[in-house]
């Protein structure tokens, strides 16, 4: 990518990964990783699999024949398990960052994975997720949120979505389907029956006029910059991930996508949940997460990473801005 593509001035890197003692007491100051190259998860990277209910149908596997960089990676697999007809039923084996590592969801943070699709890739309309960030949901909140950004596979074809608070359209907003949104809106479902609304921020190659079709309204709440490049396809190998974070509900909210070292998107706008009884943190998760389906689905992942600065996330540091 050319240099002109620079990222602005506030994400710029501080050229260094060392924590004072004061800096090391705060979360979203620390830099996380694990490579996933031994029998368990490397504490530097503070991560676990989430043993609960929720994850029965899932596994997770330290192996060394399907990997990335160094000696292992993450298998992580899910099996048919919710019962015929049972709604709401999810299969799910994802891993989670700890509690006590958590970023504020007012802060911005640089996030860095990669996942590689075994096969056989699944290639049905339906609802997978191979990544997601969410806030803290307390037990005083109402409602099902959806995470504000997604990473997500739907007939064999990967997309990123960033769901917010339902903001209304103008009165005089009127919407001809067979148009595509202007220029400064950006695709959106809303969902004004949970108080949410998902926009369709990015795209791999392969997806056609057939494919988002959910996708109806055109919103200027969500405004996402197109720096030229798609989402690698499912079944092009290994994509690392290196994805910016900073929810904003009122609008001041700020995502960047980047894939294999390509600059996808920029997303600014109205991005995350304002509800009462919400926590003060983000977090991620990641791994297969589908709606009740017949066969057994597996992705691998590698090298983890977590921090402020973007030039520990992104392979090629040249990318990053410097001060």
């Amino acid at each position: 990518m050319n240099a002109k593509y620079a990222l602005p001035a506030l994400l710029a890197c501080t050229c260094t990964s060392a924590m004072t003692p004061a800096l090391a007491k705060d979360p979203a100051q620390l830099v996380l990783r694990d490579g996933f190259d031994g029998t368990d998860f490397d504490p530097a990277g503070h991560l676990y699999y989430r043993d609960n209910s929720e994850q029965k149908a899932g596994t997770v596997e330290f192996q060394s024949e399907v990997k990335r960089n160094g000696t292992g990676a993450l298998k992580l697999s899910v099996k048919p398990l919710c019962a015929p007809g049972k709604a709401n039923c999810s299969e799910r084996a994802e891993i989670w960052e700890r509690t006590k590592y958590r970023v504020p969801y007012d802060q911005g943070v640089w996030y860095g994975f990669a996942v590689k699709f075994a096969d056989p890739i699944p290639s049905g309309d339906h609802r997978y997720l191979i990544a997601q960030w969410k806030r803290e949901i307390g037990p005083t909140a109402k409602g099902d949120f959806s995470p504000f950004l997604a990473l997500r596979l739907n007939n064999g074809k990967l997309f990123a979505t960033v769901e917010t608070n339902y903001v209304p359209p103008p009165k005089t907003y009127s919407r001809d389907g067979t148009k595509a949104c202007d220029g400064n809106q950006t695709p959106v479902w809303f969902r004004s029956d949970t108080n949410q609304m998902r926009a369709l921020v990015a795209t791999d190659s392969n997806w056609g006029k057939d494919d988002g079709q959910e996708f109806t309204g055109c919103t200027s709440a969500i405004t996402v910059t197109d720096h030229g490049n798609k989402l690698p396809t499912p079944d092009s190998g290994w994509i690392d991930f290196a994805i910016y974070t900073k929810p904003g509900p009122d609008g001041t909210g700020h995502i960047e996508l980047f894939a294999n070292d390509k600059w996808i998107v920029t997303i600014k706008g109205h991005i995350g949940h304002a509800d009462k009884g919400l926590g003060k943190n983000q977090y991620f998760k990641f791994g297969p997460y589908r709606a009740a389906d017949t066969t057994e689905w597996t992705l691998y992942y590698d090298d983890f990473r977590r921090s402020p600065n973007c030039a520990d996330v992104l392979s090629d540091p040249s990318l990053c801005p410097m001060k």
